[in-house]
């Protein structure tokens, strides 16, 4: 039998608008490049589940449900904070990252809380270590922006993923993706829709590319790799005070677009 999964009943009703406060960071301006490009790596301190910069998290969303004693996968490791807050909690955390730096970010903070994580510096879609049908949640948040062949990483979730156990993404909002938060106008249009040209960027040393997505394409690769999307969310932000990756598109359209999906068949 597969494990019990008690988010089921919150699959719908999300308070996607909840608004309470933010974190007090510094409100210092953000790193050149794509919000994906730093966001992750210099992600809130370790008292929730952060899904995009400037929304509520797990508390307000609740898309994960009891993680004691879980097995979670997680694809993208950001600095730790997530993997640490679900440590935390009783889970049993892997993560997967193809950046060494911030894999060392993850392990400093995993012994700075004295919590145990299995990090692997490895591509998304390499999870050869993990066997199949062992794994409760598949988390990823922001970390799929930077992948050029996401379908491959979903079906890797598939196959760790116990039956019909859940797989929750969040990424950069597409119609976000449209604007230009550097510019004099922060909401006029300055991309395609249909452009998927890859968005180089080079921050502190790395280097990398953000792939353009609509939410077509998103769903299209859960529903290949035979996942059924039960919840699409496009959180409002939260009130001030805001963090360093807030811009004022952010009150015209969201930053970041989440969907949870069920995997199906075997």
């Amino acid at each position: 039998m597969p494990p019990s999964d008690e988010s089921d009943e919150l699959t719908s009703g999300h308070p996607s608008g909840h608004v309470n406060d933010a974190p007090a960071d510094a409100r210092t301006p953000a790193d050149a490049g794509p919000t994906s490009a730093t966001w992750p790596a210099q992600a809130p301190a370790v008292d929730d589940v952060a899904y995009g910069p400037d929304i509520p998290g797990e508390s307000a969303l609740r898309l994960l449900g009891n993680v004691e004693g879980k097995r979670i996968l997680e694809l993208g490791v950001g600095n730790g904070s997530n993997a640490v807050w679900l440590a935390s909690h009783g889970a049993k955390v892997i993560t997967i990252d193809p950046s060494a730096a911030r894999i060392e970010r993850a392990k400093a903070l995993a012994e700075m809380h004295e919590l145990r994580l299995e990090l692997h510096h490895e591509d998304l879609a390499a999870a050869a270590m993990v066997r199949a049908d062992t794994i409760d949640l598949v988390l990823s948040v922001y970390a799929l922006a930077g992948e050029s062949d996401p379908d491959r990483v979903f079906r890797q979730a598939h196959r760790v993923l116990r039956p019909e156990c859940p797989i929750v993404v969040s990424v950069p909002h597409p119609a976000c993706n449209l604007l230009d938060p550097s510019g004099a106008e922060v909401t006029r249009l300055a991309n395609s829709w249909f452009d998927r040209t890859p968005r180089p960027w080079t921050i502190d040393g790395e280097s990398g590319a953000e792939y353009p997505r609509s939410f077509g394409d998103l769903f299209g690769g859960l529903h290949r790799a035979n996942f059924r999307v039960e919840t699409v969310l496009e959180p409002e932000p939260l009130g001030p005070p805001h963090s360093r990756w807030w811009n004022d598109a952010m009150t015209k359209v969201p930053a970041t677009l989440i969907l949870r999906g069920r995997k199906q068949g075997i």
